[in-house]
């Protein structure tokens, strides 16, 4: 659905009213108040890094809010909303979701480098606001969702209704690194006619054919060769599968690059590499979610 929202900010300016009202109707009876972790902020892009790449459109600045997206066991979740701060109308969102060190500022970071070249972007959180600093707590949080997969699909659904129904995205993506790569493909068979395209870097992946089945949004997987913990052969089994399923993909394996490639803060971090699936990633967005984005009238 395409909502027209007339008015410089006006889309931003209903998403915080929205988050308002999603918050006036929290229904829980304790005492305790509920508040966002930050206030809004309008900020210039920063220019790209010479070693990150310099292949992005001209960057749009962007504003960004943490605000409430969902409602999952009675508690608000808190999102990081970004969006260019030049928008007149909705634009394609893509849902962000992070690795299992939580919503920390690299993902931010990261949310704020797409907006930048025109889209809305919800990071969410499927940590409940925790993040980690070490393996240990980060697999702790890891496994608290895995423990609970229906409260991290409700998340997920919320996600994906307030970016295409609040804010009028008119198509939507996911991306997600690692465990949140997982779960951009999780989305890929939650939303099989809804969205529009999935990037996964170096997350697990299944043969299931089954369950990839269903999968109708195009998928892009960028793994690492020598990736300790998700083996190149089941890469290789998860691409034979979507071709005998006919699925639109496009699987790019780094050769002598580690997992994390695309971190920065990560030991394993390859700047061509990471360079190299950054450009990809724009280009697939660009083909499947912003082909149309000037259409505002349905024309």
């Amino acid at each position: 659905m395409h909502t027209t929202m007339p008015g410089k900010n006006s889309v931003v300016t209903a998403l915080l009213a929205s988050a308002v009202l999603l918050g006036a109707c929290d229904s829980g009876e304790s005492d305790k108040a509920v508040t966002p972790a930050a206030t809004s902020s309008v900020a210039e892009a920063q220019p790209v890094a010479d070693d990150v790449g310099t292949t992005d459109r001209e960057a749009r600045a962007v504003i960004s809010e943490n605000m409430p997206y969902a409602e999952v066991a009675d508690e608000l979740v808190y999102g990081y909303f970004v969006a260019p701060s030049d928008m007149f109308e909705p634009l394609p969102a893509v849902i962000m979701i992070h690795e299992w060190w939580g919503l920390n500022d690299d993902i931010r970071a990261a949310a704020d480098r797409l907006a930048s070249q025109g889209y809305i972007v919800l990071a969410i959180d499927l940590f409940s606001g925790q993040t980690a600093s070490n393996p240990a707590a980060a697999r702790q949080l890891m496994l608290s969702v895995v423990e609970d997969p229906e409260a991290a699909n409700q998340n997920v659904r919320s996600a994906f209704e307030f970016v295409s129904s609040t804010a009028g995205a008119p198509r939507v993506g996911a991306i997600g690194w690692r465990f949140g790569g997982t779960w951009a493909l999780n989305m890929a068979m939650l939303f099989p006619d809804k969205l529009d395209a999935s990037v996964i870097y170096y997350a697990p992946v299944t043969d299931d054919e089954d369950k990839l089945r269903a999968l109708n949004a195009p998928i892009l997987g960028l793994f690492a060769a020598d990736d300790i913990s998700v083996k190149i052969d089941t890469v290789e089994a998860f691409k034979d599968s979507l071709e005998r399923l006919r699925k639109e993909h496009e699987i790019q394996v780094y050769a002598g690059v580690g997992q994390r490639f695309a971190s920065q803060s990560a030991k394993t971090y390859d700047a061509t590499a990471a360079n190299d699936a950054w450009n990809r990633t724009l280009r697939f967005f660009e083909l499947h979610l912003a082909a149309d984005d000037t259409s505002a009238d349905g024309s």
